[in-house]
């Protein structure tokens, strides 16, 4: 049987949240939902099917030094494809991956360009680190390399204070956003802190990374203008353990960040509730593991999201988000199946049966 042997998957489709099926056929390595006639090499593959998964926050080809090889790079592919997740908004990363989308086997990936950052005011070999009178030529360029996006540092530890603060003034984060859209760009930018948020919100950004400084004068804000969150909650996580690293040195810091993490689920359910846009991402490829978006989800879940809202958040809600298709007619057949219903469980996504990847069982 040839890899481009006709497949069906047959138990229930999820097609959406709502839209459940009996079957699907992949012929061409498209999705079709009529029997082919007269074929006869059929792989049958049986279960609930779900449209890959979705990581909107993840970074191939970096790690905690910066840039990685190629070969480390194509390691940290292959193990989000194991864990079901097949599309990928790479979050800013200083490799160039362009060679995966020659890759058939491996994730499809929306770059965000390399991260834009205040000088010395991120993690050392991932950013362009410039000053405010340069943002708007380095916006220009990373969204013409991109794939859509452009990723900005919004916050960082300002030496000074000793604590978290907005990198950029108002007037140059404006012209800047302003600047991609006129290129066909969305924006989206790392934010952990509570004062980088309004201004970047009210200069029409389209995302925010991280948001654990949502407030309750914020939350409003973001619902009325459309801007998405991805929480990342895997990542918050980490917190404590940063914090009592940084106790020593930035004491002040370490405090703000524990009362971040203190708050994370209270902070991400009262976005949902308030109607704010809210993605799964995990953050993997600076110091966390590839292959967490089940994790992520699970999260959501605990943060008080339901479950199918969850489950959406890296499935039929995240691919429209990014513009790209779900298991509808044609679109390339990119599908995960698992032995029980996800929507009564999230925790199902952990356990991926079988990996379909442009219309190929590729695990």
């Amino acid at each position: 049987m040839s890899d481009r042997a006709v497949l069906r998957v047959k138990g229930r489709v999820l097609v959406g949240p709502d839209d459940v099926r009996d079957e699907l056929w992949v012929v061409g390595g498209r999705v079709s939902y009529t029997r082919p006639a007269g074929v006869r090499d059929v792989r049958t593959v049986e279960g609930w099917a779900l449209p890959g998964l979705v990581d909107a926050h993840c970074h191939v080809g970096l790690d905690t030094h910066g840039p990685v090889t190629a070969d480390v790079a194509e390691k940290q592919a292959l193990t989000d494809r194991e864990a079901g997740t097949l599309l990928i908004r790479d979050a800013g990363s200083p490799s160039d991956t362009r060679w995966i989308d020659d890759r058939e086997d491996l994730p499809k990936i929306i770059r965000a360009g390399r991260h834009i950052a205040r000088t010395r005011r991120y993690i050392r070999n991932y950013a362009h680190e410039i000053e405010p009178a340069d943002l708007v030529a380095y916006v220009a360029r990373e969204a013409r390399r991109g794939d859509g996006w452009v990723k900005l540092v919004g916050d960082w530890i300002d030496r000074g204070s000793g604590d978290l603060s907005a990198c950029w003034p108002r007037d140059a984060v404006e012209a800047a956003i302003a600047e991609a859209h006129r290129l066909g760009a969305r924006v989206t930018a790392h934010c952990f802190a509570e004062d980088s948020l309004r201004d970047l919100v009210e200069a029409g950004i389209d995302c925010i990374e991280h948001a654990t400084g949502l407030t309750e004068e914020t939350i409003p804000l973001f619902a009325e203008r459309g801007v998405a969150i991805v929480p990342t909650l895997v990542n918050i996580a980490t917190f404590p353990k940063l914090a009592e690293a940084g106790d020593s040195k930035f004491p002040i810091w370490a405090d703000h960040m524990r009362r971040l993490y203190e708050r994370r689920y209270d902070t991400v359910r009262a976005a949902y509730d308030a109607g704010v846009p809210v993605f799964v991402g995990t953050d993997a490829g600076g110091s966390l593991a590839h292959g967490l978006a089940a994790a992520e989800v699970a999260e959501l879940t605990r943060a008080g999201i339901p479950a199918v809202r969850a489950l959406s958040a890296t499935t039929w809600g995240a691919r429209e988000w990014l513009g790209r298709p779900g298991l509808e007619e044609g679109a390339p057949a990119d599908l995960v199946v698992y032995d029980e219903d996800p929507r009564a469980d999230v925790r199902v996504l952990a356990a991926p049966r079988r990996i379909v990847l442009n219309g190929v069982v590729v695990g």
